[in-house]
């Protein structure tokens, strides 16, 4: 009998010790971002040195990147902050142009620019690091964040990887008289316009990818609703501080209109400011090369994410069509038969371009930005090919 009772309390320690040590393992793979004392979780910088660059291979990288910038960006009047980076250490940067032309100010390393969707990636990793520190979960309704949000399908994840089948709020807060243009609108807006005007879908939620900049805009909500902090102040608080982003800022038009470099047409014609300009999660960062660097860096820290989540990062989540594009959580991607997936996100909004590479393979990072008008943003994806096994043509002029 005692034996038996021996037998079966060593059973039951056994099953508790192997209990608590999953529970362990569960916590620390979905809780791996760090938290303040607040409670709020913030990026942790990369304090461990990436491996640093052979000399032969920096002048040999150097100087094809220097062939590339001087062929591409060589009008006198391009406007352009541009920055190459590999294992968070600079092979290559250039400023210039005019940030503002009416003050004369041009741009320079400190100068911050308006880096348009690639907004979006930041709000995604605030989204990401509230879920990885179990604040909200990935496939959450919205309408058990945001009160009155009108579509009872829409999730967390169908937002960040715009499978939501929600319509622009740029159209629809235009057409019909659904908003006055001499009022700004906000975010909250929005839903009240969804709510009140009746929007419908325009697909069913889950089913296709549609690029939507109503689902940030949404995710920048959230973000209010979790943290109980403004955007702005959430953005700054978890991200821009942490990681001594200096230089970088969600703008806010009463605040922040008389001090920001404006943007220009390609015949430099200034564009002024609009209604749909206080809205932001889809927009509406300013920043810099060097402060996005500091950030794409810590995208490597051992306390950004748990694993599981990052693998959900870069994967694609639409092939209802066929075809090498696809959209991961908050970041683009080509997918081909061959070879390494390439990872970006482009950016345009009035004059603003601007293009974000992240080649995680090679730990590379390209940054690009401008506020007037042009394509050439668009074509600093070509470096990839010095890198890897990317298949994009170097020296090709199409646009």
């Amino acid at each position: 009998m005692t034996s038996r009772i021996s037998q079966y309390t060593l059973q039951l320690v056994a099953i508790a010790l192997f209990t608590v040590s999953c529970s362990r393992q569960e916590k620390s793979e979905e809780a791996i971002v760090k938290v303040n004392q607040d409670g709020l979780p913030i990026m942790t910088p990369m304090h461990d040195e990436m491996p640093s660059l052979d000399k032969n291979y920096l002048a040999d990288k150097k100087f094809g990147i220097s062939m590339f910038f001087d062929k591409l960006w060589s009008e006198k009047n391009d406007n352009v902050a541009f920055l190459v980076a590999k294992n968070g250490h600079i092979i290559y940067e250039n400023y210039m142009g005019f940030a503002n032309k009416r003050t004369g100010e041009m741009i320079t390393k400190d100068m911050p620019l308006h880096i348009a969707s690639v907004s979006k990636v930041l709000t995604a990793t605030a989204v990401l690091m509230l879920i990885d520190a179990d604040k909200i979960k990935l496939d959450q309704k919205v309408n058990t964040i945001i009160e009155n949000f009108p579509y009872p399908d829409v999730t967390i994840q169908t937002l960040l990887n715009h499978r939501s089948g929600m319509r622009n709020y740029a159209y629809f807060t235009f057409e019909k008289g659904n908003w006055d243009k001499h009022k700004t609108l906000t975010n909250e807006d929005i839903v009240t316009v969804m709510v009140d005007k009746k929007i419908g879908l325009e697909t069913k939620t889950d089913t296709h990818f549609s690029y939507c900049n109503t689902n940030y805009a949404m995710l920048a909500l959230i973000i209010e609703k979790v943290t109980g902090m403004t955007y702005p102040n959430a953005m700054k608080a978890m991200i821009f501080e942490p990681l001594g982003m200096a230089n970088t800022f969600v703008f806010e038009i009463e605040k922040d209109r008389d001090i920001i470099a404006p943007s220009y047409k390609g015949n430099n014609m200034e564009i002024g400011i609009d209604y749909l300009d206080g809205i932001y999660g889809d927009k509406n960062i300013y920043s810099t090369p060097r402060d996005l660097l500091k950030f794409d860096k810590a995208r490597y820290a051992p306390f950004f994410l748990n694993k599981e989540l990052l693998k959900k990062v870069y994967k694609g989540y639409s092939y209802e069509s066929k075809g090498t594009r696809n959209y991961g959580l908050g970041v683009r991607m080509i997918e081909w038969e061959k070879g390494e997936p390439f990872f970006f996100h482009n950016g345009w909004w009035h004059g603003n371009t601007s293009s974000f590479i992240n080649l995680r393979k090679e730990k590379v990072t390209m940054i690009v930005l401008s506020n007037k008008y042009t394509k050439k943003t668009y074509q600093t994806k070509r470096l990839a090919s010095l890198f890897g096994d990317y298949p994009f043509k170097l020296n090709d002029d199409d646009e």
